[in-house]
């Protein structure tokens, strides 16, 4: 009975893994811009259709980091708030297809992203300096939201939370070459101070040493509107956070 007991009481602080997330998911999660699916081809409500597998299931984290398929970056179950460190080779959310991306928030290096960036104040309690986000999907105010949740907690947490790392800036992702969600103007860093990065926390061989100081309480919040967080990687980031709510079963139309 002892064991069961403690066995129940540790799956029930561990979060869950959750499944995979489907097409319908990602259908959901963008009503803006999507229509539908028809089995084959993501349907935009511009009419454009895009295929969702490109015929390669077997490519390696590296492969897909690089020119992943839209079910690609479906098809790691992201595990909501904080859990101990991932197993190798999972990265959920990491994987992102450019084409699907590209469309939605634009191409920054075109100029497509910067005509949707508006401003948002971040923490106006605690520290009341504006940041440029995309309006795309309303990012925007799934993270005035977000602010305002975190702008309540106690003093405690205020460190973790600015001055940001930042959020619209057109680059790429150090080691895939991709756009970063920053470039999409639909990401996140907080306070780099109380960061870990992977690139940052390497052992002798080479692999990522996991290491987080953020807390669940911040985690769960942005969970709560939408944006998953980079500490769920073996690849870790703690600082970030993207809006990907396909990979959190979230609807924005719950939320307005």
């Amino acid at each position: 009975m002892a064991i069961a007991w403690l066995v129940g009481a540790f799956l029930a602080a561990v979060p869950a893994m959750g499944k995979a997330a489907s097409v319908q998911d990602l259908v959901r999660a963008y009503p803006d811009a999507l229509a539908g699916f028809d089995g084959v081809n993501l349907i935009w409500r511009d009419g454009t259709r895009m295929k969702v597998d490109d015929g390669r299931p077997d490519k390696s984290l590296e492969e897909q980091l690089r020119e992943g398929s839209i079910l690609d970056q479906l098809r790691v179950p992201y595990p909501v708030g904080t859990v101990p460190p991932p197993p190798p080779e999972q990265d959920p959310g990491r994987v992102r297809n450019r084409a699907f991306f590209d469309k939605m928030y634009g191409e920054c290096g075109a100029g497509e992203v910067a005509p949707h960036l508006v401003r948002v104040v971040w923490l106006p309690k605690s520290w009341g300096h504006s940041v440029s986000i995309t309006s795309v999907n309303g990012v925007d105010r799934r993270l005035e939201a977000v602010s305002r949740e975190l702008d309540e907690l106690p003093a405690e947490f205020k460190k973790f939370l600015y001055p940001l790392g930042g959020t619209y800036t057109c680059r790429t992702v150090a080691d895939t070459g991709q756009t970063s969600m920053h470039g999409r103007g639909a990401a996140i860093d907080i306070n780099t101070k109380f960061s870990d990065y992977w690139m940052w926390r390497r052992g002798k061989d080479g692999l990522p040493e996991y290491r987080n100081r953020i807390p669940a309480e911040v985690v769960a919040i942005f969970e709560r509107h939408g944006f998953i967080w980079g500490g769920n990687w073996a690849h870790f980031d703690t600082m970030h956070f993207e809006y990907r709510p396909e990979l959190l079963g979230y609807d924005p139309k719950s939320s307005e």
